[in-house]
């Protein structure tokens, strides 16, 4: 087995617990999201992992999306003994300002593998067209010089 040690780890992991905490509703902690386009969508994960799906919370309001987590702890009972508690718990939350050329009322939502994954379409008026040009074709003057 091959072990690598962070002398830091440790150190970033305490400094986190003491300054952040655990999210709670009031003061949900940040999660980690990529986001990209993909043809006429846009993607945008959330990584979630050890949530359960019903722990999860999609909200738009106009223009504004917001995903709300909770993790809870899974153990619980008078004789267990934590031996190492590393995982963070608590709220997590992200909003996403979607500008109006979004399709907020076809958003999709897949929940994988502790990823969520939210497809957002783009509208057929701003997606990019061509504009057809009309016009008469005159014959270019001729200048006698």
């Amino acid at each position: 087995m091959l072990m690598r040690t962070d002398p830091f780890r440790a150190l970033d992991r305490l400094a986190q617990q003491v300054f952040t905490g655990p999210g709670t509703w009031s003061r949900p902690t940040a999660m980690p999201m990529d986001a990209y386009r993909a043809g006429d969508d846009y993607v945008v994960h959330f990584d979630l992992p050890g949530v359960s799906a019903d722990a999860i919370e999609l909200d738009v309001e106009r223009n504004v999306l917001t995903v709300k987590a909770e993790r809870r702890p899974a153990f619980s009972g008078g004789d267990v003994e934590t031996q190492v508690a590393e995982r963070p718990l608590g709220v997590f939350s992200r909003q996403l300002f979607l500008g109006d050329s979004l399709d907020t009322e076809n958003i999709e939502a897949a929940y994988d593998a502790g990823v969520l994954t939210l497809r957002i379409p783009v509208l057929d008026k701003a997606k990019p067209r061509r504009i057809t040009i009309t016009g008469t074709e005159r014959e270019p003057k001729q200048i006698n010089a």
